[in-house]
């Protein structure tokens, strides 16, 4: 059966009515990104802002750990911003003094001898003052910040009609049409018709609106508002110096130098109407006397701009030979669109009794969406990819996979291929990093920007996790069918990660052990990083990469290497409790109810390596299940169980644990997943988990396993 994939995604078309803090849709091509309300533009921003959660730990004006309230989940208690941010756009604060990265050092005394760790931050709770030894720590981790570029909004001259919130406006309807990738909107404003459209180009960073009323004869229009950094300056940081310069370059086009600090970018508006300067040019609002209005915005980098981080996510076609009008961008979105749903894979569960088979859908096809949106970009994606900031907009490489992994998995790795570049650039970077510490290759830090330098953590810098990703990526990609002109590229980076790896561990009595200082990817463990040794999902996941990229030497007619497969075959293997199920660490505490349950990932999230026992592995899913603390949970947890139930055939389970009742598991009506309020209102790695699960779910059913009774699981375009 073919599947009617334009209807499939077509019923999902997320629907506003009414004016809500999370009702926001987004548009975008992966390195940039526009944030919009129920106006269709950016109108409302004091509506949708961020308000902070008291009853949170926060770091550095942003939540760093959730707090434990058991609560339910509670839609009002969340806000997404309304944000225009790229791969490209970074600043950095000054301060009164220079902060070096030796000030955010601690060494640690290890069998090798002692090894530096940039650990020297803590987290505090807004609007404490940060210890003068944390200084350097916190500075080096809010630096640089991406940049919120600008917004695009409804706008009136003075003697226009009201804008004063969402609730001037009336029978409204606003509409994402997933198939195109516009935004459409219909409503009235004072009674009298108002229909806006807003698009995004798919290859140059540039957005066109569509503003059609009788109002624009009465000073209705667009303006496009250089907002203030929505920064929150710790106390050692200097104000920032921000401005902005507009000059007319012809008839219906202005551009805009806009410097933030010493980060600078262009601002480019052809319009069909008039441009008048406001505010010393700080908003500009675009007018006209005709029925019709069309604005279009096109953003680059100033080239001659000392940049605080190197340039990548520039525009993938050239926008000085791209046609700028409306319809012509409207037009390359909707081909661009209508080529991303066609290619790749499909799910339907159409046909399904289980009343929750259409919810599941629905979480699906707006999760392919959004991550295509926010997180196909020239650089990993932040957790909260292009819509707003949380930690500074930084990203985070142990969610790289979570973020991107489907796009191989769903025959689209072209949108992961996208960022392989970046991880060629941070090489040196990383082997930098591993070269200080005493290790051979190249070690991936946790949390970065695109510099690739380390940010300061007391939790991030010992995470080992995202050490085998990059491998792990590149071998679904060449699952997807890649050529050995493609391993022979990307080999320096499965070469100097496997060697980081082989060097990390240390030998005892003739096995090897993952050794301390470390905090397994279950992060409750933090307290115990100078004794945890040996978590249950690195050591297979360990072993399984280092077992790729010897599988990568043989494809390129290269030697294996005998290091790299002494220490595959010589690790310890995970420690069973008493109770015969798989603990999480093989250190006291040994298992902790709380947070991920990352020991269900050596078997589910990683493919059958022969060291788990499916067994124990069933019997540790059935204890999380019926154990856990899911209050603190993450988005990506439930995809973890999931895709553990579909290794071991349980596809109802899978399905289950995919719909599980959660506070941490809920999906708005735009697809977004929320997770903390005042912060974290949005996580796109339990997007892309999901997106991943569902994969697993469709590759035990082509196995041979059934779904359960109420499910039909319709499939194509999976490898």
């Amino acid at each position: 059966m073919t599947l009617d994939r334009r209807a499939l995604v077509r019923r999902h078309n997320p629907v506003l009515t009414a004016p809500h803090p999370t009702d926001v849709l987004t548009v975008g091509n992966g390195d940039i990104a526009m944030t919009v309300d129920l106006s269709g533009l950016q109108t409302f921003p004091d509506f949708h802002e961020l308000r902070p959660d008291p009853r949170r730990v926060v770091d550095g004006g942003e939540t760093g750990l959730p707090a434990h309230i058991p609560r339910p989940f509670d839609r009002d208690d969340h806000q997404i911003p309304l944000r225009t941010q790229s791969t490209w756009g970074w600043y950095r604060t000054r301060t009164e003094r220079e902060f070096l990265p030796d000030e955010a050092t601690t060494t640690y005394e290890t069998s090798r001898g002692t090894v530096p760790y940039l650990d020297r931050k803590r987290l505090h709770r807004a609007g404490d003052p940060i210890p003068d030894e944390f200084a350097a720590g916190a500075w080096l981790a809010f630096n640089p910040r991406r940049t919120h570029l600008g917004r695009l909004a409804l706008d009136v001259t003075s003697d226009g009609p009201r804008l004063d919130g969402p609730h001037r406006l009336t029978d409204t309807r606003t509409e994402l049409d997933l198939w195109t990738g516009t935004v459409h909107a219909t409503y009235r404003l004072d009674g009298v018709p108002v229909t806006v459209t807003t698009v995004a180009h798919p290859d140059v960073h540039r957005f066109a609106v569509r503003l059609r009323s009788p109002l624009l004869a009465r000073g209705l229009g667009v303006a496009w508002c250089s907002d203030p950094q929505p920064d929150d300056l710790a106390p050692f940081e200097l104000p920032l110096d921000e401005r902005v310069s507009w000059a007319q370059l012809g008839p219906g086009r202005w551009e805009a130098h806009r410097a933030v600090e010493s980060s600078a970018y262009v601002v480019t508006i052809e319009t069909t109407g008039h441009l008048t300067p406001h505010d010393d040019g700080a908003r500009v609002l675009v007018t006209t006397d005709q029925p019709e209005l069309d604005v279009i915005v096109t953003l680059r980098p100033e080239e001659r701009a000392a940049s605080p981080t190197p340039s990548y996510g520039l525009p993938r076609a050239d926008a000085g030979t791209t046609a700028s009008d409306f319809t012509s961008v409207q037009a390359a979105s909707a081909r661009w669109w209508e080529d991303h749903w066609l290619g790749g894979a499909a799910v339907s569960f159409e046909g399904s009794t289980d009343k929750r088979a259409g919810e599941l859908e629905r979480r699906v096809v707006l999760s392919q969406y959004l991550t295509a949106v926010n997180g196909a970009g020239a650089t990993p994606p932040a957790e909260t990819g292009l819509t707003y900031n949380t930690w500074t907009g930084k990203f985070h490489l142990e969610m790289h996979w979570w973020h991107a992994a489907h796009f191989a998995l769903w025959g689209r790795g072209e949108l992961l291929e996208r960022s392989l570049g970046w991880y060629h650039g941070a090489l040196a970077a990383a082997r930098s990093t591993a070269r200080r510490q005493g290790y051979r290759g190249a070690r991936w830090p946790k949390q970065t920007d695109n510099s690739a330098r380390e940010s300061p953590s007391h939790i991030g810098v010992f995470l080992i996790w995202q050490q085998p990703h990059v491998i792990h990526l590149l071998e679904l990609l060449y699952d997807e069918g890649r050529s050995t002109e493609f391993l022979t590229e990307h080999w320096p980076l499965v070469e100097a990660t496997a060697d980081f790896m082989a060097d990390f561990v240390e030998e005892r009595d003739g096995v090897f052990t993952l050794p301390p200082p470390l905090i397994p990817a279950q992060e409750s463990y933090l307290a115990d990083r100078l004794t945890n040794a040996d978590p249950t999902f690195e050591l297979v996941y360990w072993c399984w990469a280092l077992d790729v990229a010897n599988a990568w030497r043989g494809r390129l007619g290269l030697p294996l290497r005998d290091d790299w497969d002494r220490v595959a075959r010589g690790l310890r293997r995970p420690l069973v409790l008493p109770d015969g199920r798989y603990a999480a660490i093989a250190t006291p505490p040994y298992l902790v109810r709380k947070d991920h349950p990352s020991m269900l990932m050596a078997l589910g999230w990683l493919p059958d390596t022969g060291i788990v026992d499916p067994d124990i592995m069933g019997a540790t899913l059935d204890a999380v299940w019926n154990h856990w603390d899911f209050q603190t949970s993450w988005g990506w947890d439930y995809p973890v169980m999931a895709m553990t139930a579909a290794r071991l055939g349980d596809v109802g389970r899978a399905l289950d644990a995919l719909l599980f009742p959660s506070p941490k598991n809920q999906f708005l009506t735009n697809g977004h997943n929320p997770q903390m309020p005042g912060f974290l209102t949005l996580y796109l790695p339990a997007n892309g988990g999901l997106l991943a699960a569902v994969a697993h779910v469709v590759a035990a059913v082509d196995g041979g396993a059934k779904p359960p009774a109420g499910w039909t699981v319709a499939a194509e375009g999976f490898g």
